[in-house]
């Protein structure tokens, strides 16, 4: 498909997720996230030919104007949105899909470990809420919601709803998971509990003395 191609489906995609677009002159004049994506299409293809300085370079002047950071190096698909994008980094092996919806703070990167594909690849349909992190060359399947500040450090299947830290599935489909244990870490808590189990300790040794 060709980048002009895609660029309007990703003009079009935005009216079909954010209410508050009025007119196509508004969405090219002031919107972050589409600015970031024509100048990403620009660099991918600067990219693609072999003039790799030039294409990081366009990244970078993006970076700058956008608060968003696309390596060129990533392969991303038509009707994708990041909508509020400020704080959004989709690493240089990470591949979006098509009608993928992206929201501010989202990190599509890896972990220091793996070497050559080292980011992960979000299939169509995929909407990544707020803040989420998805770290790793694995799959985040079709139709899968990832929940806002989300860490996923696994596979997620298709029409899967994560939430959490690390991320866990909560639902597949319209169906609960019911072995989920829905309670997040809290290592506040845990410190003070644990501070708590001691002074106990400590009191018992003083009135045994």
């Amino acid at each position: 498909m060709r980048v002009g191609t895609k660029i309007k489906k990703d003009l079009a995609a935005i009216f079909k997720h954010d209410p508050a677009a009025r007119s196509k002159a508004e969405v090219i004049l002031t919107y972050g996230g589409f600015h970031a994506l024509v100048m990403y299409r620009f660099a991918h293809f600067l990219h693609v030919h072999r003039y790799k300085l030039l294409a990081r370079i366009v990244s970078q002047i993006a970076k700058f104007f956008t608060g968003i950071e696309i390596h060129p190096g990533a392969k991303i698909g038509y009707g994708v949105v990041i909508d509020h994008g400020n704080g959004v980094v989709i690493g240089e092996t990470a591949e979006v899909g098509n009608n993928v919806l992206i929201y501010q703070g989202v990190t599509l990167g890896g972990t220091g470990k793996d070497k050559g594909k080292r980011h992960p690849t979000i299939e169509d349909g995929v909407m990544l809420c707020a803040g989420a992190k998805v770290l790793g060359p694995f799959t985040v399947g079709k139709n899968s919601r990832i929940g806002a500040g989300s860490i996923v450090l696994k596979e997620v299947p298709p029409n899967a709803t994560v939430v959490g830290i690390p991320g866990k599935i909560v639902k597949i489909g319209n169906e609960r998971v019911d072995d989920l244990d829905q309670n997040l870490p809290d290592p506040v808590s845990d410190e003070l509990k644990e501070l708590s189990e001691r002074v106990a300790a400590l009191e018992a040794k003083l009135k045994d003395k």
